[in-house]
């Protein structure tokens, strides 16, 4: 119990250190009045937004909150589970929100900061990104903690335990525990797919309308504030690389310290298991303060220099988890365990190793990158061929990463001997990764930031040195955003991998004499894998349509406003920016609500149709092609986008040129690649596996199979 004191504290340090964040974010100067015009715009678009999406959501989670209530009076819930919904959903919405609060007040004043060197724009960004990150992790960690006290205190009074025979009460009780968490993390992946994919959904279709009218039409600069979609444009940068991600993260985060708790006690390690994933995650928070530190670089710095202080932050932080993590273990469970060390080795190199491929892959400053940009010679075909198939060739390393992380994790926690703690090193390992989230969110969350300042420079017409200082922070930033969504995947691979394990330790809790028959020759499984293995095509095709419907509204709609407004394209009109906002956000609210209604029915209705064998052989498949599709659509997104800013950069011809007009088609595809559909991808794998659990009772009793 002393040792577990150290999750609250750990998650109150990361509310205590955003909130710092924010106070030195907000102490800076905005610049200008044309400065703050644009700042207060995009925070009213932003603000508009999650208004609305919010009471949407609310509905749909009012309507779950009754199911679930009902599903518990019959007896195929715990009490605790729709009230944990409720308050998962909660927590999961405010990180967001929080985070996407700062981003728009951080724009405006890391683009004055720029004016007065490239470091201090770089520490201006990155601290707005750092609340993002430290208040993820600090609510996510707080959230399980407090239902973990709750609980321990609830299941002490032994009348609230059902015991088996010959169960000792201390293993009752934390099979209770690890039960009823286990059934948690629904509420918070639920948000996260809300969020991820409406805020794709704006985000894209306001970034696509903007580049098609205004760059390849009109042949007017990124980010001109003749535009009538760039308001919007900078909006969803906020609602769906802030917030959006915020949440899916979020998601990530919780579901991974929850399902190891499930693991650990199904492999008997009772509450000292459980503890150790919530303490890792505490220490992990530790670790990320203080990688915040180093963050710094020097004036004229390269993207290479400025992506080694953002790297230099993540890897001492990596480097202080893997140094505590020895003794947490040790002492924690027992030198007999110390295998499990070495699977939390496993999950933080695979993390960094992840990162550093996808980086190579996405960022112009290597070769794939650039030979894509070369391909602009050629026309916009020659550019969508070769960013495909970068992208199709960047998913062998991931595979082969995440493959190796989950064998190493299995065998030296034992899986030989024992495969309930093989599994649990799987879980610990997913665990590891997602420990310097703080930090690692906070990279990614500087992008939409540094965007934004860039966009910002562009509009109120700061000076050319000011421009290059944003450019730098902001291609910078594509590649974070980048490297963050191939975290963000890869770990959402290693979660699912541990929630399909718990969805069978649920089912085990329930219906202790149920036989399993996982064999790929039963018809059941075979036929789960093929419906789990199309489901994220399926959700993919869904959420680009929905971008490519609502691009067309905005296309059409900027090219209204050019041809009707007059003196708009010489300078002497502003256009109307507000119109565009309304039409993405009702866009947006409109489109993301049939992806999410699959996503919570199909686990419900396969258990139904095919039974508990077939519902672990559809988590698996989409698991597998979900974790490939994703990191294919989110790599060649990133190319296709850091080649456009290569070629913007003076390369092949320069802007305004052929060869960049086809980079801008290409970049067009990839916007919905890499920011709506393939992120979202991460989110459904692990809501299936949740949605899973949750109903486990239900598709155990009314299954047909």
């Amino acid at each position: 119990m002393l040792l577990t004191l150290l999750a609250p504290i750990g998650a109150l340090s990361a509310l205590v250190f955003a909130f710092v964040m924010a106070r030195r974010v907000l102490k800076l100067p905005e610049g200008n009045d044309q400065m703050k015009k644009i700042s207060l715009a995009v925070r009213r678009g932003a603000n508009a937004y999650l208004r609305r999406q919010y009471l949407g959501v609310a509905v749909f989670f009012a309507t779950l909150f009754l199911i679930l209530l009902l599903l518990a009076f019959f007896g195929f819930l715990s009490f605790f589970v729709p009230f944990a919904f409720l308050t998962g959903g909660f927590f999961s919405g405010l990180s967001g929100f929080i985070g996407m609060k700062i981003a728009t007040s951080a724009n405006a004043r890391t683009a004055n900061a720029a004016q007065e060197g490239l470091n201090k724009g770089l520490r201006a960004a990155f601290s707005a990104g750092s609340v993002m990150g430290f208040v993820v992790v600090g609510l996510g960690l707080l959230y399980i903690s407090l239902w973990y006290y709750f609980l321990q205190f609830w299941y002490g009074d032994p009348a609230h335990l059902i015991l088996a025979a010959g169960q000792a009460l201390e293993e009752a009780k934390s099979q209770a525990v690890a039960a009823a968490m286990l059934t948690f993390g629904m509420g918070a992946s639920v948000m996260a797919l809300f969020a991820r994919v409406g805020g794709g959904i704006f985000t894209k279709a306001a970034d696509v309308g903007a580049d098609l009218v205004g760059k390849v039409e009109a042949g007017i600069p990124e980010d001109d504030p003749r535009n009538p979609a760039v308001i919007a444009d900078n909006v969803g940068d906020n609602v769906g690389d802030v917030a959006g991600m915020g949440a899916d993260l979020y998601e990530s985060y919780v579901g991974s310290i929850l399902s190891t708790g499930a693991l650990a006690v199904a492999a008997g390690l009772g509450f000292a298991g459980i503890t150790i994933p919530m303490v890792m995650a505490a220490v992990g928070i530790l670790a990320s303060i203080v990688g915040t530190f180093f963050v710094r670089t020097k004036e004229g710095a390269t993207q290479r220099e400025l992506l080694s202080a953002l790297r230099r932050g993540t890897w001492i932080s990596a480097a202080l988890v893997a140094v505590a993590a020895f003794p947490l273990i040790w002492f924690g469970l027992g030198s007999k365990y110390v295998g499990f060390y070495f699977a939390v080795l496993s999950g933080l190199l695979a993390g960094i190793l992840i990162g550093f491929f996808t980086e190579y892959y996405t960022s112009a400053s290597y070769r794939p990158t650039k030979n894509l940009a070369g391909s602009s010679e050629t026309g916009a075909g020659t550019v969508i061929i070769s960013g495909l198939s970068l992208g199709m060739l960047s998913t062998v390393l991931p595979v082969v990463i995440v493959g190796v992380s989950v064998l190493v994790s299995y065998f030296v926690s034992g899986g030989a001997q024992s495969f309930d703690e093989g599994l649990y090193g799987v879980g610990i390992s997913a665990v590891g990764m997602l420990s310097t989230l703080g930090i690692t969110l906070a990279t990614d969350a500087y992008g939409p930031v540094a965007d934004n300042a860039g966009g910002i420079a562009e509009m109120a017409g700061l000076g050319e040195e000011v421009r290059e200082r944003t450019d730098a922070l902001d291609s910078l930033g594509n590649t974070t955003a980048a490297t963050g969504k191939g975290f963000a995947i890869a770990s959402a691979a290693l979660t699912a991998l541990a929630l399909i394990a718990s969805f069978i330790v649920q089912v085990k809790f329930i219906a202790p004499d149920f036989a399993f028959n996982l064999d790929i020759t039963n018809p059941p499984v075979l036929v789960g894998l093929f419906l789990g293995g199309v489901l994220p095509f399926l959700f993919a095709a869904m959420t680009m349509s929905a971008v490519g419907r609502s691009a067309q509204s905005i296309v059409q709609e900027v090219r209204r406003q050019f041809r009707e407004i007059t003196g708009l394209m010489d300078g002497r009109a502003e256009p109307d920016y507000e119109t565009c906002v309304d039409i993405c956000t009702r866009s947006a609210q409109k489109e993301m609500l049939p992806p999410a209604v699959i996503a919570v029915a199909a686990p419900i209705l396969v258990g139904i149709v095919l039974g508990v064998n077939g519902v672990a052989g559809m988590l698996a498949g989409a698991t597998v092609s979900g974790f490939i599709l994703a990191v294919m659509m989110a790599n060649a997104g990133g190319a296709w986008d850091n080649a456009k800013k290569y070629i913007e950069g003076g390369e092949h011809g320069g802007k305004g040129s052929d060869q960049h007009k086809a980079a801008v088609v290409g970049d067009t595809v990839g916007d919905p690649f890499k920011d709506t559909s393939g992120p979202s991808i991460n989110i459904l794998i692990k809501l299936l596996s949740m949605v899973a659990i949750v109903f486990a009772a239900v598709i155990v009793r009314f299954s047909m199979l």
